[in-house]
């Protein structure tokens, strides 16, 4: 099994939903705890990183993609 790769700014999503209903989850801060948010209700959580990693079924959308786009197009 390979090990899942995430970045800051993913959108993620868990093995269990939120109790809003929402599956979809923000990473707002790395390190060895990872802090979370649910997309739909704006709540954070900090989990241990290998409670995080267990819990991770697949990344959604990439965060950082988006910000590299921009800067290669202003070469004049």
């Amino acid at each position: 099994m390979e090990k899942k790769t995430f970045e800051l700014g993913d959108v993620v999503q868990m093995k269990k939903q939120h109790p809003c209903g929402a599956n979809e989850m923000e990473i707002i801060r790395m390190g060895m705890d990872i802090r979370i948010k649910c997309v739909k209700c704006k709540h954070s959580i900090l989990l241990p990183r290998a409670k995080f990693e267990k819990s991770l079924k697949k990344v959604l959308r990439s965060g950082a993609g988006t910000e590299a786009g921009g800067e290669e197009s202003t070469a004049e």
